[in-house]
């Protein structure tokens, strides 16, 4: 019953205006707000990047919700709208928090947290969080999953019995693909391929780098691990992570990780097509990570090669496509 909605209509700069205005109003006028800024993804650190980084420096608080976001979801628009690396601009802003979450129950969890740790504790941080206009069915919340949504990462569906293992990673809408390449792995080639669900490879990395730096500074002590090291610890095979953004988002924990690492993603300008058509161009629906899975077994010795082959002959993928990036 209280608050305001503000319909700023086309002007990014005036949208992110009031947002800093909300975001700092506990320090400014000691009037605490919870601003929610939902916007195109694109206009959001594509266009305002100066400004956002002004709002961390300010030390706002408030989320971010990247709507429309992603290189393949939001098809029809083309370039000026597919967004594939705002988590990417997200992740050198220091005090903002970038999550990519798949289901509505996830991003309760993070809401939820973020209002404890900006409203309840008093932190100077903020938080984008990249929405999707793609419809799918929602699933229940399992549970003892919290812990892992907020860190980054949380094993969604386990495979069943298989000759050979792989790991899947998705994020958004890819961990639908995931799935389905757990399923043709499965079905096809006896690869049993656990599919986790990487809400935030930001966090990840950050998690990682403080690690990183407190083993350094701490010799004698006992080293530190990693969250996405410990939550890796005894899962077999290559791991392929796939996500709607650029592959250098996805790799961002990949040093971390002691798996044969793959990262599938939307490297490229965005162009105007239909879901299935953008993500075979893109190279991340899921054939293509059925085929980066039999790839990495196979460079580990467990596939043969002309496995691999027929595979792309059979899903109807070009070798000699142009690489998306240079497309």
């Amino acid at each position: 019953k209280d608050g305001q909605l503000l319909e700023e209509g086309i002007t990014e700069a005036g949208s992110m205006a009031s947002f800093m205005a909300a975001g700092t109003s506990y320090s400014t006028h000691g009037a605490t707000t919870i601003p929610f800024y939902i916007f195109y993804s694109m206009f959001g650190f594509q266009r305002t990047m100066d400004s956002i980084w002004a709002f961390g420096d300010a030390r706002g608080r408030g989320f971010m919700l990247g709507a429309t976001a992603g290189r393949t979801t939001l098809n029809g628009e083309g370039l000026q709208h597919e967004d594939g690396h705002s988590h990417l601009l997200a992740s050198a802003v220091p005090n903002c928090m970038a999550y990519d979450p798949t289901w509505a129950y996830e991003l309760a969890v993070i809401i939820q947290d973020g209002l404890r740790r900006m409203y309840v504790n008093g932190e100077d941080i903020f938080y984008y969080l990249s929405l999707y206009n793609q419809d799918y069915q929602q699933p229940k919340k399992p549970e003892g999953v919290d812990a892992g949504i907020l860190a980054g990462l949380y094993p969604y569906k386990k495979a069943g019995k298989g000759k050979l293992k792989a790991q899947l990673f998705g994020s958004g809408p890819m961990l639908l693909h995931a799935l389905r390449a757990q399923e043709i792995l499965a079905d096809k080639y006896d690869v049993a391929a656990d599919v986790w669900s990487a809400t935030s490879y930001v966090q990840l990395r950050n998690d990682a780098l403080s690690c990183e730096r407190w083993n350094r500074l701490h010799p004698t002590e006992t080293p530190r691990v990693p969250y996405v090291t410990r939550v890796l610890k005894g899962a077999e095979g290559p791991v392929v992570a796939s996500s709607d953004w650029m592959k250098s988002v996805n790799d961002m924990p990949a040093r971390w990780i002691p798996n044969r690492f793959v990262a599938l993603g939307t490297d490229g300008y965005g162009r105007s097509d239909t879901r299935d058509a953008l993500r075979r161009h893109f190279e991340v629906d899921a054939e293509h990570i059925v085929v980066a899975t039999l790839h990495a077994l196979s460079q580990e010795g467990k596939v043969k090669p002309e496995v691999v082959a027929k595979a792309i002959a059979e899903f109807g993928i070009n070798p000699d496509a142009v690489e998306p990036r240079e497309a």
